[in-house]
């Protein structure tokens, strides 16, 4: 794993951007199928700017382009919100990235892929079948959650294997979430998600996890001096992945 320091967020949203850009770009020029998997948040909102610009500007072909998101909260009938919902996933993806995409480029809407809270597991069945994912990008949560792999006491290789499922989320990240993207509303947070699983996220040829808030410092530090996996902190497995990076902004995190 790698470690990248960047002077500030629109730094690291220009390097998150360009990377995933070359990627694309490249797969577009040799007329293959790219599956990118995406994360929402804060943390995402300007590469998607920078991104979607990029993408347009250089008229980038997008036919082969296939993206796999993360997750989504479920309301508490076990049913996928809808995107009239305020903190809708696919309603964040539409407004901030795909709406942005200029029309000619070719990207559809059958391109776009969530997980499905009916059956979690077609998704992981899915990914499989295309060959996996060429790239995932990862925020972190404030308790060193990926997706919406919270922290577990079970066995380490077992939590490598957990497949997409429905999770019920902890206190912290309600909380957190109500704070960041609700107007610290935590009555309309869903208290359970559909969440792509971490046997998914761990096959991803290429991962690039970006952290940008003080209070992901603790996580982040954990990781770096303990240099392993552990169930009780899921970002830990990037550890052990052979092609992963770690890109945090030196104005709100400090490492060393």
């Amino acid at each position: 794993m790698q470690w990248q320091t960047v002077s500030n967020y629109q730094e690291m949203s220009q390097v998150a951007a360009t990377r995933i850009y070359n990627l694309i770009a490249n797969a577009s020029s040799r007329n293959r199928r790219i599956n990118i998997g995406l994360a929402t948040g804060n943390t995402m909102i300007e590469l998607y700017n920078i991104l979607a610009d990029k993408l347009n500007r250089h008229q980038i072909k997008l036919n082969n382009l296939h993206t796999y998101n993360l997750d989504e909260y479920i309301d508490d009938s076990g049913s996928i919100i809808t995107e009239n919902h305020p903190l809708s996933y696919r309603k964040y993806m539409k407004e901030i990235f795909f709406s942005r995409l200029d029309t000619s480029l070719g990207f559809k809407n059958s391109q776009i892929h969530f997980p499905d809270a009916r059956e979690p597991a077609d998704f992981d069945r899915e990914l499989a079948g295309v060959g996996g994912l060429d790239f995932q990008l990862l925020g972190i949560g404030f308790n060193g959650h990926i997706a919406f792999n919270e922290p577990a006491k079970i066995n380490c290789e077992d939590f490598a294997e957990l497949p997409s499922r429905i999770v019920a989320l902890t206190a912290l990240t309600l909380d957190t979430n109500a704070r960041l993207t609700a107007d610290g509303r935590l009555d309309i947070v869903p208290h359970r998600a559909v969440t792509m699983g971490m046997k998914s996220i761990l096959n991803a040829r290429e991962i690039l996890l970006l952290a940008c808030f003080r209070e992901q410092t603790q996580a982040l530090r954990q990781m770096r001096q303990e240099k392993k996996a552990t169930p009780e902190l899921p970002a830990s497995y990037l550890i052990t992945h052979s092609n992963s990076t770690v890109v945090y902004t030196f104005d709100k995190i400090k490492l060393d």
